[in-house]
């Protein structure tokens, strides 16, 4: 493994650089066709697009032919302007391939019912297709996935053999694997290195793919929010789980707070860059619920949000059935064979509900009407009038008090972390 790590550590574009060329020269020297992974734009903080274009130069510069495959899983394809945003200018767009996470993948094996229901404590118990996209059989030397180990509310913590299954990923082990996740309960999972769903995946990847070339670079980022300034204070290289492990252990020192009282109102602001769909921008939801207090109120800021699912048939049904809670959407299921289909919808919907325990107020631009947002119920206000409010340039990272004596806890990206209150947090 090739690491260099710690709290306190900020590696520098020379220092990550040097750490992205020993591990490619680590993975050979006769290296004529490579495929890389790295995550879309929704991941923009994780530093995956300095690191893929770094390996391009190099790979090319020595007559090596590189493909990339943004794992977009469920998300939209990347424009070209998200690509440059992303990526930089150097890399040819003909270079980028489109992940069709429906139409473009092969099954490479099927879990058994038995292990789901082993998983899940009997909550579940059916079979799992593992189905990844076609282009990792095209007979390269190396597959490299690259990202960013952070909190994940479907999985514990993000990336590693996630990237593989579900960012380059088919429909069956998405939909099941984010099922899987809504019934273990999330706030168990949030922010742990083995949950069931991490299982599943590391099983898939171990049993099914084992043949493939797989290495991995993963990177843990904190942003300094006195700054705003973007830290790596982690980068992994390796073959095998230990780099993942090794990067859990510091996303948890660096990426969870946990507070000593439960605010009563938490506001969230969605760059637009980042955030467009209530798919993604349930990550407000998802990364403070376990901070919220009861009664308390979840304010999104949401000036770019444009539809609540990125995928047509998903954005349809939240669009048909909400964010109504568990006991609702399992009826649901029970009763829609669209929806029964399409298990991480479902899962999605049970996500992003507070279970009545706290309000959430939507706030969008002019891409969705407040009474669409009211419709998947949510609660809604105008982004122009709240923002004179809760003003993103005048507040700042945790607790603030307003003119008028409100007390509120802010988060300027809900990405980078998990929020809890330390009682909540075991």
């Amino acid at each position: 493994m090739i690491s260099k790590f710690g709290e306190q550590v900020s590696i520098s574009e020379a220092e990550l650089q040097d750490l992205v060329f020993q591990t490619v020269e680590n993975a050979g020297k006769d290296l004529k066709k490579v495929l890389l992974l790295p995550p879309d734009h929704t991941r923009l903080n994780s530093m995956a697009g300095p690191i893929t274009a770094m390996v391009y130069e190099k790979l090319t510069g020595e007559g090596t032919a590189v493909d990339i495959l943004p794992t977009l899983g469920t998300h939209n394809p990347m424009t070209e302007a998200q690509l440059r945003m992303m990526f930089g200018e150097a890399i040819p767009l003909d270079a980028f391939k489109v992940h069709d996470w429906r139409n473009d993948v092969v099954r490479k094996g099927v879990i058994p019912g038995e292990m789901l229901s082993e998983l899940s404590g009997g909550k579940v118990d059916y079979t799992v297709g593992v189905e990844v996209n076609k282009m990792l059989f095209d007979g390269y030397d190396l597959i490299l996935s690259i990202g960013q180990v952070v909190p994940h509310e479907v999985v514990g913590m993000a990336n590693y053999t996630k990237n593989i299954v579900v960012g380059a990923g088919g429909s069956d082990i998405i939909n099941k694997s984010h099922f899987l996740g809504a019934v273990s309960n999330m706030e168990t999972l949030l922010g742990r290195t083995g949950s069931p769903v991490r299982k599943l995946f590391n099983h898939a990847v171990d049993t099914y793919l084992s043949d493939l070339p797989i290495s991995y670079m993963l990177t843990v980022m904190e942003q300094d929010y006195e700054t705003g300034e973007m830290h790596m204070r982690g980068f992994y290289a390796g073959e095998d789980a230990a780099c993942y492990n090794e990067a859990c252990k510091l996303a948890r020192a660096v990426n969870i707070t946990l507070l000593d009282r439960e605010p009563k109102k938490v506001v969230v602001y969605l760059d637009p860059h980042e955030f467009q769909s209530t798919w993604l921008g349930n990550k407000s939801v998802y990364r403070t619920r376990m901070a919220i207090a009861d009664e308390g109120e979840l304010v999104v800021l949401a000036p770019a949000l444009k539809e609540f699912g990125e995928d047509p048939t998903i954005d349809k049904l939240i669009r048909k059935f909400g964010y109504r809670g568990t006991p609702a959407t399992l009826k649901y299921v029970d009763e829609d064979e669209e929806l029964r289909s399409n298990l991480g919808a479902a899962a999605h919907l049970i996500h992003g509900s507070s279970e009545g325990r706290f309000s959430i107020t939507y706030c969008p631009g002019d891409g969705v009407t407040l009474d669409e947002v009211r419709s998947v119920g949510f609660e809604a206000a105008p982004y122009e009038e709240m923002v004179t409010r809760y003003n993103p340039e005048t507040l700042k990272d945790g607790w603030n008090t307003l003119p008028d004596g409100e007390e509120i806890f802010y988060i300027s990206n809900p990405a980078l972390g998990l929020w809890a209150y330390k009682e909540k947090f075991k």
